[in-house]
């Protein structure tokens, strides 16, 4: 993906516009973002599918059930952060993936993003770059505005919640496609068997 840059001439304009394309968290936690039911499992999902580096955003779209109906990942070049350049992106991106939902009169689906980057996990003005892109991308996709999650070396949080978990992180292994999606098969041998054949001994 390729982005377009203003010239020299006009970088002071650009700067001071750039300024206010930013949320601060108080401005976030008030914007009545929907919370995730089960914000660990949306990570570990995303993190499994993508296996984002620092520098990666990870935009997806979920269902009124919160089931994964379509993500994107993409590497973050390096620029001052601007919340209008982000949202360029963050657009591009669902129109790639997903149709628009402009056609309805409520937003359905949401959209996430998911953000790997260095330092901790306390929120920067790159991260309030990427909120105010993420409310905008939503808006003009016809999309809810949903959570915004950093993945840090101190591992993953949800930003304006104060809900987070230390796996993943930036720097784990991402965990088995199928482990992170659904639990894991019960086992058919051992304590298992033998409390079966004695339910049917039983009969």
């Amino acid at each position: 993906m390729t982005f377009g840059f203003a010239p020299a001439s006009a970088a002071a304009s650009t700067s001071a516009a750039s300024a206010n394309r930013l949320l601060e968290p108080a401005e976030w936690a008030a914007a009545g973002i929907p919370l995730l039911r089960n914000p660990r499992e949306i990570v570990s999902g995303l993190h499994a599918r993508h296996h984002p580096q620092p520098a990666t955003a990870v935009v997806a779209v979920l269902d009124p059930d919160e089931r994964l109906r379509a993500s994107a990942s993409f590497v973050r070049r390096a620029a001052p952060a601007d919340g209008w350049m982000f949202r360029n992106a963050l657009l591009a991106q669902l129109r790639r993936v997903i149709p628009h939902d402009l056609r309805r009169r409520t937003p359905v689906r949401t959209a996430v993003l998911l953000y790997c980057r260095e330092g901790d996990a306390r929120w920067t003005e790159e991260d309030g770059a990427w909120m105010w892109g993420l409310r905008d991308a939503c808006t003009l996709h016809g999309l809810r505005c949903g959570a915004y999650i950093t993945l840090t070396r101190d591992g993953w949080q949800v930003l304006g919640e104060g809900r987070g978990g230390r796996r993943p992180h930036s720097a784990s292994a991402p965990e088995p496609f199928a482990t992170s999606e659904a639990p894991p098969p019960i086992p058919r041998t051992g304590g298992a068997s033998e409390v079966l054949r004695r339910a049917a001994a039983a009969r």
